[in-house]
């Protein structure tokens, strides 16, 4: 990880002296900008909108595909009746959507997380699903066989065995929904990080603009990172041989 860190912006560097244009500043010029930004200008209100429209659009589309994706895998009948519905409608492109979903929902927070929720709950109710079908029926014979409900299957065997897909779901889809986001915030609004950049550009104001891209990729970041951790704490035998190389 710090070698690929260190090796970027070696690149950057390189590219930077090669360019020698103002357009593509140094590193060390865009971190002092971007901290002296986020202190004295008001980056860190679009930052701020900006992970509240990505983290409530997550949340949202997350339960509600896995909510219904285990409901798909565990069903045949639910099965037939939700993924026919989800196959037809997940090869449309969302982006033509969006002016249409701004006349419904207006032009404020609510359009771009229904938009954002959009593109990333298809994903997660697909890998949902899968995994929930691929449950081993040993497991849950067992299980049945002690007097369990189907509550009980779905909350001590049939979940735990889909969270490690879950949050592999919710990692991949952490790099889609911030380049919706960034879409989303370039249509029709003036907030957020994707407003800002599209802005600095506009005004030729480049380490604006960069210190706004680093802001969205940190966002990213710290979202990947989020649900690594959780999935670490949630699912510790999936590191278990990560423990024992670690000894």
């Amino acid at each position: 990880m710090k070698k690929a860190g260190i090796l970027l912006v070696a690149m950057w560097y390189a590219l930077a002296f090669l360019a020698g244009k103002p357009f593509l500043p140094y590193p060390h010029a865009v971190v002092s900008h971007t901290a002296l930004a986020l202190l004295q200008s008001s980056l860190i209100r679009h930052l701020l909108i900006s992970a509240y429209r990505i983290f409530v659009a997550l949340i949202t589309a997350t339960v509600l595909a896995t909510w219904l994706g285990l409901s798909a895998g565990r069903s045949r009948k639910t099965d037939n009746m939700l993924t026919p519905f989800a196959y037809i409608l997940y090869p449309i492109p969302k982006v033509a959507l969006l002016p249409v979903i701004m006349l419904f929902l207006g032009l404020g927070n609510l359009s771009k997380v229904f938009f954002i929720g959009l593109v990333v709950f298809f994903q997660i109710y697909f890998v949902i699903r899968d995994a929930a079908q691929a449950v081993d029926e040993h497991y849950i014979d067992s299980v049945r066989s002690l007097g369990a409900s189907r509550f009980a299957i779905l909350v001590h065997v049939v979940l735990p065995a889909v969270l490690p897909s879950l949050f592999t779901a919710l990692r991949v889809s952490t790099g889609t929904a911030t380049a919706v986001l960034f879409l989303a915030e370039t249509f029709a609004t003036t907030t957020g990080l994707g407003w800002y950049i599209m802005d600095s550009w506009a005004r030729m104001d480049y380490l604006d603009m960069y210190a706004a891209m680093v802001c969205l990729s940190l966002l990213a970041t710290a979202f990947f990172a989020l649900f690594s951790l959780l999935e670490k704490h949630l699912c510790p035998w999936m590191h278990l041989k990560d423990k024992a190389s670690d000894k």
